[in-house]
């Protein structure tokens, strides 16, 4: 199970950590302090962006394995591939994930149409992971807004907030405080059918970079200011 305690940093594993949103998101959370391991299928690929990644925060807070040895070892798991390979990805570490927090940050994007929704039947391609995975896995949608452009410039404030959508309130707790953590605003957006909203919405910001000719367009929820957050 995943560790909670207060001031543990907790081992992550981001399966498709060499592409954009993932290594954004691994050099984001190496800046914040955590150890984090890339998933990949071409160790090639990701020994190179590992070494790049690491020479930008000055130290080795990260390393890479494949996707299986990844999700074995961490305690909370990040899923950032295409949706094209999600279901067979989650398929091929489903005994590794046993217990733990899924983090899937899949959008539903169907090329070359990507500036247009295209959600699957049901609604939602990450509720639809956590039908496949049963209640063992605790799936958490998250991080589909944020501009891995963004990400990827430390010395930019990632203007943009992050629905979290999931079924046990606690888990989507715990990836508010990985939000958090990284600088992100993050907000709870009830249970994982929810997700479907903020999958529709990438291809919905897609489109705004397009026609504003911007690379970053993202979120806020506002009048929220004054709420204490739960």
């Amino acid at each position: 199970m995943t560790d909670v305690t207060p001031g543990h940093l907790p081992l992550l594993a981001i399966l498709g950590g060499t592409g954009n949103e993932g290594s954004g998101l691994a050099l984001r959370f190496g800046h914040a302090g955590y150890a984090v391991i890339l998933g990949s299928r071409d160790p090639d690929k990701a020994s190179e962006v590992c070494a790049a990644l690491n020479r930008r925060l000055g130290r080795e807070a990260i390393a890479f394995a494949t996707n299986d040895a990844a999700a074995l070892a961490a305690e909370i798991v990040i899923l950032t591939v295409p949706y094209s390979v999600q279901a067979a990805t989650v398929a091929a570490v489903r005994e590794q994930l046993a217990g733990k927090i899924l983090v899937d940050a899949t959008v539903p994007l169907n090329p070359p149409k990507v500036a247009r929704v295209q959600l699957p039947p049901g609604g939602s391609a990450v509720a639809k992971i956590q039908r496949s995975l049963g209640d063992s896995v605790k799936v958490v949608s998250a991080f589909q807004n944020v501009s891995a452009e963004h990400l990827r410039d430390l010395d930019h404030i990632v203007d943009c907030d992050v629905v979290v959508c999931g079924d046990e309130v606690a888990a989507r707790e715990t990836v508010i405080g990985l939000a958090k953590a990284i600088g992100l605003r993050a907000w709870h957006a009830g249970p994982i059918g929810n997700s479907a909203g903020a999958e529709a919405l990438t291809s919905i910001l897609i489109s705004i970079n397009a026609r504003y000719k911007v690379a970053g367009a993202g979120i806020r929820i506002t009048g929220l200011d004054d709420v204490i957050v739960r």
